[in-house]
């Protein structure tokens, strides 16, 4: 595993947060209502989950088991090595399900959804982020 590599996409996953939690707005409707807080917001999101995948397919390389075959598939993999809670490898598996309908089927995102992932659930993010600092050790 590389290391720095890691250490990158945690960075970026850091900023994505970040960004979300600067932008998004403390009521949906404001969210529902401004086309350029939806972007940010719905992009940094997607990111940060595409981040988390990346660097669980990255943990998962270093490991003896198969690849996953999707996206969510991956915290099952990092939950079955015991390197997450089941809770938060089903928490992150429905990030990504957010993540491929705004990605793929922009018009049918639900604001008010989006707004209460923004709201209730970077925390998935940031735990998903310290477990893997916890696996990966201090930079040298």
């Amino acid at each position: 595993m590389d290391r720095e590599v890691v250490e990158q996409k945690l960075e970026s996953l850091r900023r994505c947060l970040q960004r979300i939690q600067a932008k998004c707005p403390a009521d949906a409707e404001s969210l529902v209502a401004d086309f350029d807080l939806q972007d940010i917001v719905s992009l940094n999101l997607s990111r940060a989950v595409q981040l988390c995948v990346e660097i669980g397919a990255h943990l998962i390389a270093g490991m003896d088991t198969p690849p996953p075959d999707t996206m969510g598939q991956t915290f099952e993999i990092l939950a079955q090595a015991g390197l997450l809670t089941i809770e938060l490898a089903s928490k992150l598996k429905k990030a990504v399900g957010f993540r491929n309908i705004a990605m793929h089927n922009y018009d049918a995102v639900n604001w008010h959804i989006v707004h209460s992932i923004a709201q209730t659930h970077l925390n998935d993010f940031s735990e998903f982020a310290k477990i893997v600092v916890d696996r990966v050790g201090p930079a040298p």
